[in-house]
């Protein structure tokens, strides 16, 4: 796990990428280098930093340049055992015990078709001397992040947005489409990129830049392709198998490897697999203030992660959680890159710096499970929404009144039950894709238009239609499955590898993800969704996977949530900052958000009569994160 970055036919690259790869620091402590060479009218500068995890030597180093070719590689090829294999075999020699090596000499045999035989997380940039020929390369799913903004024919990118914004940002200017995006759905789409000219490169694809300034995009895998052939399947799937093959494969490290440990399915199920490789293996664990627990009705999660850690032998680190949250938010802005209002990012660095002051660099997230076997309660809620359809109205208006009018918190504590409710009516009645969108959005359009700037109306109905479009782009007849692949595409790169991504680097930390693998993706979408969501059971194909292992008390234990006491906070640490967000902030006087529609939220969010406390931290960081847009576009 690396931070890269480079320049390619751009005007003073060479100092450019310097000053690139000195802002990713962060994501490489371990060792920095440079590759520079002519390519047709101008040059290629690579960058690199290294967070040391698989071959510690010097024959490990970036960017690694060999007979005609040069890589800068951010990453992990959990097969890179059996390409070596194979490439030996083909008589290929080896200088070191890398997986860049690998990579490097993958491509020199076979070229961009090396790309499917790839399994891990990837981002890197490779050049061919004898082309003068730049590829940049995303891995399948989006676990790996690169940006990248193309100039005159020339190419500039990085592993972080930050790093560009803060070098270009005189000539990036924010897109205020993608900030309409951002609070919809709390984070920015990979389809979006927050400032305008700067692009993400997309999950499964290439892109070639030419010494002519021709720039050609290829793609090498499709999520959709995977979830429409898995549709055809008529076999069965032995699922712990595939899991717990992945787990082994992303145990692969010459430096310790710890878990994630909340006490959930997934993580749990993770870290006995790991166990059973690895006997004594660490795993981190979070818990809150008592008081803050009870304000937003958290279950107990440290007691089931203490059964896990004692039936395994696993050695539990409890970290307790009073963060310094006004301290805490700019740090998270600007670490996240855009605008993201998830809360859990904390979680996530926090975790991640303890475990990194105990010398841990390596551990594993139980991410992506949810969306691959329909395990958020949005998945459930949508089947249920289609036999509430089938209700009279005659019912359901006085029950939909009287729901309407009950209060999701008190003074001392929230109301669960109420909430989920009148988030269920909030879509409960709405065609399909619509309904699906406002299970786990924000606004719905009209609230939406009411919140920001009347002249950015055509950018609102832009993104509902691009969410629309990404959902039914695809040839499913499965509705859960539909609602995963729709996550899987949106949900999963866009947030949640993203926060992981950018709040575990931030701490010098790489998490892996061993749900989000190829080969579980392809098992994922061979389950049909009646064996995902059983009854009113989610993940119930990943459930009884786990019962090869786990407890019957683990698996079936209520849902907890990866999560932060996010009402708790709003209401004490963070009230003076939203009163001033509100009423004074950049982005009200700015325009771009109405102050009015901000004072209604924050009146219903202390009536207790709205669950705001997700739409206002949002703001507190979109604010940060626009004050930072213009001061200096990225400036930390």
């Amino acid at each position: 796990m690396c931070g890269i970055a480079g320049t390619y036919l751009w005007p003073d690259g060479g100092p450019l990428t310097d000053r690139l790869t000195k802002t990713l620091a962060h994501r490489g402590p371990d060792g920095s280098g440079r590759y520079e060479h002519r390519a047709g009218p101008g040059s290629v500068h690579l960058g690199h930093r290294r967070l040391s995890i698989i071959d510690l030597s010097e024959t490990g180093a970036q960017p690694m340049a060999l007979d005609g070719l040069a890589l800068s590689y951010n990453g992990e090829l959990y097969n890179a055992p059996e390409l070596r294999a194979e490439l030996s075999a083909a008589g290929v020699r080896f200088r070191g015990t890398s997986d860049t090596e690998v990579l490097l000499q993958a491509w020199r045999r076979w070229g961009t078709d090396c790309l499917p035989k790839l399994r891990g997380m990837f981002a890197f940039a490779l050049f061919e001397e004898g082309t003068g020929e730049l590829f940049l390369v995303r891995d399948q799913l989006g676990i790996k992040p690169l940006f990248f903004v193309q100039r005159a024919g020339g190419v500039a990118f990085a592993s972080e947005l930050k790093a560009l914004a803060g070098e270009l940002g005189g000539s990036l200017q924010v897109d205020n489409a993608a900030l309409i995006a951002s609070l919809l759905y709390y984070w920015v789409p990979d389809s979006r990129c927050a400032y305008q000219g700067a692009e993400k490169l997309q999950p499964g694809t290439w892109l070639r830049c030419r010494p002519d300034g021709q720039v050609d995009r290829g793609r090498f895998w499709s999520l959709r392709e995977v979830a429409e052939e898995g549709a055809a399947f008529d076999g069965e799937v032995d699922l712990h198998a595939v899991i717990a093959e992945s787990t082994a494969k992303h145990l692969l490290s010459d430096v310790p490897v710890a878990t994630f440990l909340s006490g959930g399915l997934d993580s749990s199920y993770l870290t006995a697999l790991a166990a059973r490789s690895q006997p004594g293996i660490s795993a981190y664990t979070i818990g809150f203030r008592p008081e803050d627990a009870k304000f937003e009705a958290m279950p107990d999660d440290l007691r089931y992660a203490r059964i896990v850690a004692g039936k395994f032998g696993v050695d539990l680190h409890e970290i307790e959680i009073a963060p310094q949250v006004l301290d805490l938010l700019p740090k998270m802005t600007y670490h996240l890159d855009e605008p993201i209002g998830d809360p859990a990012a904390i979680n996530s660095f926090l975790i991640c710096s303890a475990a990194r002051e105990a010398g841990v660099k390596v551990m594993l997230s139980g991410m992506g499970a949810d969306e691959l076997f329909a395990g958020y309660r949005k998945h459930l809620a949508n089947l249920i929404a289609l036999r509430y359809h089938k209700v009279p109205g005659a019912v359901r208006r006085p029950v939909e009144s009287i729901v309407d009018r009950l209060p999701v918190a008190s003074a001392k504590r929230g109301y669960r039950s109420v909430r989920f409710a009148k988030r269920f009516l909030s879509f409960a009645g709405l065609p399909e894709e619509t309904a699906f969108r406002r299970s786990y959005t924000m606004y719905d359009r009209a609230e939406l238009l009411s919140l920001v700037n009347p002249d950015l109306a055509s950018s609102v109905d832009d993104v509902l239609a691009e969410h629309a479009d990404t959902y039914n782009d695809q040839a499913l007849d499965d509705f859960v499955n539909r609602m995963c692949l729709a996550d899987s595409r949106m949900f999963l790169p866009g947030l949640n590898l993203t926060y992981t991504d950018r709040s575990t680097m931030a701490a010098s930390t790489e998490v892996r993800t061993p749900f989000v693998d190829v080969e579980v993706v392809r098992a994922a979408f061979r389950i049909p969704g009646n064996k995902k969501i059983v009854g009113r059971a989610g993940k119930m194909a990943l459930k009884n996977a786990a019962l090869n292992i786990l407890p019957s008390e683990i698996v079936h234990r209520p849902k907890g949530l990866f999560s932060a006491p996010l009402r708790a906070w709003m209401s004490r640490d963070l009230a003076p900052l939203v009163r001033e967000v509100v009423n004074d902030g950049v982005l009200v006087s700015s325009g771009l958000l109405q102050r009015e529609a901000l004072q209604r939220m924050v009146a219903e969010d202390a009536a207790g009569q709205e669950d705001r406390g997700k739409h206002l931290w949002h703001v507190l960081t979109l604010e940060y994160w626009y004050r930072n847009a213009m001061s200096g576009a990225g400036a930390k």
